[in-house]
Formats: C-alpha cells, sequence, structure tokens
C-alpha cells in the first residue's frame, strides 16, 4: 500500500510499531484512539477475543467542538463508561499521533475521571 502524503505514511509507520508493543486484555483493555478532521473517536479493546468493549466519539456524545477541550471532554465520557463496567486500568494506544494537543487532553481528561495508564 503505497500512501502519497508523507505525514500520514509516518504515522502509520510509527502506529505499526507500537502496536507491535502494545496488547490489550479483559482485566486491561487497549485505549484506542482515531483523529479525523472533524470528529474524534476512542474504543477500549479486548484484543485477545478482538471485541470493543466501549466505545465513543464526539458526534455520539454531541460536542461540536474538536478541540482540547471536546477531547478532554471525550476522556471523561469514555473514563465513566468504563469505570461503570468495571474497567479501572488500560494500555493507552495513541495509534501514531503525536502526544500532544488533543491526545494529552484526551488522557488527562480520562485520568481525571479515575482511569489508571
Amino acid at each position: 500500500m503505497q500512501i502519497k502524503n508523507e505525514k500520514v505514511a509516518r504515522r502509520l509507520k510509527v502506529r505499526k510499531r507500537i502496536r507491535s508493543r502494545l496488547h490489550g486484555t479483559l482485566a486491561k483493555p487497549r485505549f484506542a484512539l482515531f483523529k479525523s478532521n472533524t470528529c474524534m473517536y476512542v474504543q477500549l479493546i479486548n484484543d485477545e477475543k478482538g471485541e470493543t468493549l466501549v466505545a465513543s466519539s464526539l458526534r455520539e456524545l454531541k460536542i461540536h467542538k474538536n478541540n482540547i477541550s471536546g477531547a478532554l471532554e471525550l476522556g471523561k465520557a469514555v473514563a465513566e463508561r468504563a469505570i461503570a463496567q468495571g474497567i479501572t486500568t488500560v494500555v493507552f494506544d495513541r495509534s501514531g499521533y503525536v502526544y500532544h494537543g488533543k491526545v494529552k487532553a484526551l488522557a488527562e481528561g480520562a485520568r481525571e475521571k479515575g482511569l489508571k495508564f
């Protein structure tokens, strides 16, 4: 697969390297993130069975701001849902995105509500 955009190609290369080391379980699922230009999506995934335990997005939560404050709210909402299901510890998969700005705000929001990374 050849990708013309060098920035996207670099992110996918980093993502592949990260995913080779991270693995989610039922007790400690993978906190996976995807960002588009208009929305952010988050899933808690059990890689052993290949199932999504918790999922949410800015669009689902009716948050109309794809910025740092929106990411903070999304992190809090996902953490509340995870804790309601008994999940307290996760493995953070930033999917090749730099841990800065929205990604950092998402993680801080989840930590604020009690998730441990």
